[in-house]
């Protein structure tokens, strides 16, 4: 982290004050830092300031966490890291679409990021994983109550030590005990813009009710599952010629866009969280 070619992320939230962004700048000039980009914004209804800035240069971090602590309000929090690949596990059941779009993007390194697993519970998806050399992890949930297997589940997964554990159409309902292990650090991509249309068939339904728009949202997960912070949503517009099978393809399609531009932002660290909403710096 010494290298002066280092590319260093600060990330600040905090009560809103006067001169905020000249005193954070203010300590990375002073340890000769340069700044190659820098957002920042207030909440006018909170009253909370959030800034994102990047910089580079041969630093010392305790340093320029000391100097910040030094100045500003006693309840912010600050993070300093690099932008250092992030480490993740996938879940996902049968269907292939989100899954396959980000092993393609990892094997390319499209995004931030390593995965390290698939966990599944089912073997559909396993030779497809295992084409890009991915390790899989098949967990029968049959003949288990949901607490046993999510248990299982949990046992795999921590042998990674992920940063984030993805959601990839995983189609387990999650009890809040497995959820609450991965506070802001678990991802589901959502088929939410169709709210009225739950359970199995979903673009079915919407096909029956002669809808004109079908998206997706990307969100974290929180005990309520699918009401987490969101991320990332898309809309694409469908009409009367459009089948149930082809708005289920349009909607996956939109699925995995989604949920891969979402993970980029949330592997860049561009998206703070603040109570049920985010703040993100595209």
């Amino acid at each position: 982290m010494s290298a002066a070619n280092s590319i260093y992320i600060l990330r600040i939230d905090c009560p809103d004050a006067k001169g905020l962004v000249h005193k954070i700048t203010g300590v990375l000039y002073h340890h000769d830092s340069n700044v190659i980009r820098n957002d920042e914004f207030v909440d006018r209804t909170t009253g909370h300031f959030f800034m994102r800035t990047e910089f580079s240069g041969n630093i010392q971090p305790d340093k320029i966490l000391q100097g910040l602590r030094g100045l500003l309000p006693d309840n912010s929090t600050i993070s300093l890291t690099t932008t250092q690949t992030k480490k993740v596990v996938i879940l996902a059941t049968k269907e292939h679409h989100c899954l396959s779009d980000l092993l393609i993007r990892n094997k390319f390194q499209d995004l931030n990021m390593d995965i390290l697993a698939v966990i599944s519970n089912h073997t559909l998806l396993q030779e497809l994983t295992e084409r890009f050399s991915v390790p899989f992890h098949f967990i029968l949930h049959e003949h288990l109550s949901r607490e046993d297997h999510e248990t299982e589940v949990l046992k795999t997964i921590q042998l990674y030590q992920p940063d984030y554990v993805i959601l990839a159409k995983y189609m387990r309902i999650l009890t809040p005990a497995f959820t609450s292990q991965y506070t802001n650090r678990m991802i589901n991509i959502h088929h939410s813009f169709l709210p009225a249309f739950i359970g199995a068939n979903p673009y079915k339904q919407a096909f029956e009710r002669g809808v004109k728009i079908i998206g997706a949202t990307a969100h974290f997960v929180n005990e309520d599952l699918d009401e987490g912070p969101i991320i990332m949503q898309d809309v694409i517009h469908v009409d009367h010629s459009k089948t149930a099978s082809d708005m289920a393809q349009a909607g996956h399609d939109v699925e995995k866009i989604v949920l891969a531009k979402a993970l980029k932002l949330v592997l860049e660290d561009r998206v703070f969280i603040k109570g049920n909403k985010t703040i993100i710096f595209e």
